[in-house]
């Protein structure tokens, strides 16, 4: 069949325009599925608005939920560099003398020196254990001991280095040490003279129970080099002796191990830097709590500023946001403020509402904080202010703790605002699949249109060709008759 390469061409009528108002006129449902689908995508968007703000307030309640937050407390030296501390039990508060006499150490050790690093030694079995140095006396210059006993140390097991042709050089021994984990580290230092190269050995613990006795099993070559018992043959030259910290706290005498020292003072953790005398000052970390309250308080405010805006009208457009009338969101703010204003249990004395922290509701639904009202119950009443939000393990009591578990009610699969956000996402797949499925009959009616359009354009052309034929035909005839 002849077809017309541009519609209308062939019957010198405006088919084309027709057609496009034709599918105009078809395409108004697709109008109104697009509009519904943008009006439902924007109530998706709101919903994951809001769920945002819901996480942020659920952020603020978890912490706030956590009695470790409450039991923070700050040490703070009265003479800077001796000294820090930390602890998280609140009975620790307090002031404190301490007077730091000797800072814990690792002792170290170096071995003779050789010429070089490659020179094969010996080899042999390198036993290394620990424990305490007791009596005799330190030759400072030789860096050994006389008369003087060892004491292991039975909590530490003695670690076995295997020595063979493999890594019997100085480096070598180096790199097993190292490798072994025997709680020693090894490294070679060059002191300049005509044997240069020396191994040095460092214990890896401070404290005089981390003294090294050093034992081999081997060549003669190999145990000259590294057999080291202080309360025997010393082939080792001590250059820094292992020994405990020793500090008195209020005129009590301690002694420590490491520098880190615990229990000092009830929960506290004492980091010794350099000796000297300092005060401290233990003092409940009240700070935190200030700063969590109002992170609570801005979360919850601002979770009200989006479902205000959220649910705007516009009375000159006459237009409303997308959760205008929405029972989801307006369910969520009454639930999460019933929750708020439900006292906690609690014994007589304990603090029940919020109100009691300086923390209180306005008319316009925000919370706002009374800074002096706050500060005084935490400065009398920590306790009471930790129970208000917190609690322990297997309670549901505390506002932080019924906070985090009402948000995670409500957004887990079954929650409310979950149920919701999952059937506006329903519902727009519903009009995706409606909207293709009209589009497809839309383009079929159009099409099934422009073919037949093509037809009457080549039919009206083809009678045009006919008529003109005629014309010349019979006018061809009149002119002959004429003559």
């Amino acid at each position: 069949m002849a077809t017309i390469s541009s519609l209308g061409v062939g019957s010198n009528l405006d088919l084309s325009s027709l057609l496009t108002q034709l599918q105009t006129a078809e395409s108004q449902p697709l109008v109104a599925l697009e509009a519904k689908a943008k009006s439902y995508t924007s109530k998706l968007s709101a919903y994951g608005t809001l769920q945002s703000a819901l996480g942020t307030l659920q952020s603020a309640a978890k912490k706030l939920s956590d009695p470790a937050l409450f039991q923070s407390v700050t040490g703070t030296p009265t003479v800077s560099g001796i000294l820090s501390a930390s602890s998280a039990d609140p009975t620790s508060s307090g002031n404190y003398s301490i007077v730091v006499s000797q800072l814990a150490q690792a002792q170290s050790a170096i071995a003779a020196g050789q010429a070089n690093t490659t020179t094969a030694i010996g080899s042999g079995k390198v036993t290394i254990d620990f424990g305490t140095i007791t009596g005799g006396t330190l030759d400072a210059a030789t860096g050994k001991y006389s008369g003087a006993g060892f004491t292991a140390d039975g909590t530490r097991a003695a670690k076995s280095i295997t020595i063979d042709p493999t890594n019997n050089t100085l480096g070598g021994i180096r790199d097993a040490i190292n490798a072994a984990g025997a709680g020693v580290t090894a490294s070679i230092v060059n002191d300049g003279s005509g044997t240069p190269y020396r191994l040095v050995l460092n214990s890896t613990q401070t404290g005089e129970a981390s003294s090294m006795r050093i034992s081999v099993d081997g060549d003669a070559a190999l145990q000259n080099l590294l057999n080291n018992d202080p309360a025997g043959t010393q082939n080792l030259q001590q250059t820094i002796a292992a020994q405990n910290a020793k500090l008195n706290v209020n005129g009590i005498a301690i002694t420590s191990g490491s520098n880190t020292v615990k229990e000092a003072i009830q929960g506290t953790t004492l980091t010794l830097v350099q000796t000297g005398t300092t005060g401290l000052s233990m003092k409940a970390n009240t700070t935190s709590v200030t700063s969590a309250i109002n992170d609570f308080v801005k979360a919850y405010n601002s979770l009200q500023s989006t479902a205000t805006s959220l649910t705007s009208y516009d009375a000159d457009t006459k237009t409303g946001a997308a959760l205008v009338g929405d029972s989801t969101l307006r369910n969520l703010q009454t639930r999460i403020r019933q929750a708020l204003t439900t006292p906690q249990s609690g014994g007589t004395n304990d603090m029940k509402v919020l109100t009691e922290i300086g923390v209180s509701f306005q008319k316009d639904g925000t919370l706002a904080v009374d800074s002096t009202k706050l500060s005084k119950a935490l400065e009398t009443n920590l306790e009471g202010v930790s129970k208000l939000f917190a609690s322990a393990t297997g309670s549901t009591s505390g506002y932080g703790k019924q906070i985090d578990a009402l948000v995670d009610d409500l957004t887990k699969t079954g929650g409310s605002l979950k149920v919701a956000t999952d059937g506006v996402t329903s519902t727009i797949k519903e009009l995706d699949e409606q909207y293709d499925a009209m589009q497809a009959r839309v383009d079929a009616t159009v099409d099934r249109y422009r073919k037949q359009f093509n037809q009457l354009d080549v039919l009206i052309n083809s009678m045009s060709n006919t008529m003109t034929y005629l014309t010349q035909q019979f006018d061809a005839m009149n002119a002959s008759s004429g003559k």
